[in-house]
C-alpha cells in the first residue's frame, strides 16, 4: 500500500504530537498536588487509569508515527 504524501505526513506529525501532549501530561500527573493522583503519597485509581491511557497513547502514537515516517522514506526514495 502507497500512502499520499500529506497523508504520510500528517501521521509523522500525529505521532510526534501524541508523544508531546502524552510526556507533557505525564510530568504534570506525576506532579499532581490536588490529591487526584496521590493519596498520602500513594498513587490513587485515578493515577493508574491517567498512565495507562498514557502509555497506550505512546505505543499508538509510535506505531502511527513510524507508519508515517516508512510513507515519507518511500515517497523520498520514489522521487
Amino acid at each position: 500500500m502507497k500512502l499520499s504524501r500529506p497523508v504520510s505526513w500528517f501521521l509523522l506529525a500525529f505521532g510526534v504530537w501524541s508523544w508531546f501532549i502524552w510526556i507533557t501530561f505525564v510530568k504534570n500527573l506525576v506532579k499532581d498536588g490536588s490529591g487526584l493522583a496521590f493519596d498520602d503519597g500513594h498513587p490513587t485509581a485515578y493515577f493508574w487509569i491517567h498512565l495507562t491511557l498514557a502509555v497506550v497513547s505512546f505505543v499508538l502514537g509510535t506505531v502511527i508515527g513510524v507508519i508515517g515516517l516508512r510513507g515519507v522514506r518511500a515517497l523520498r526514495r520514489t522521487s
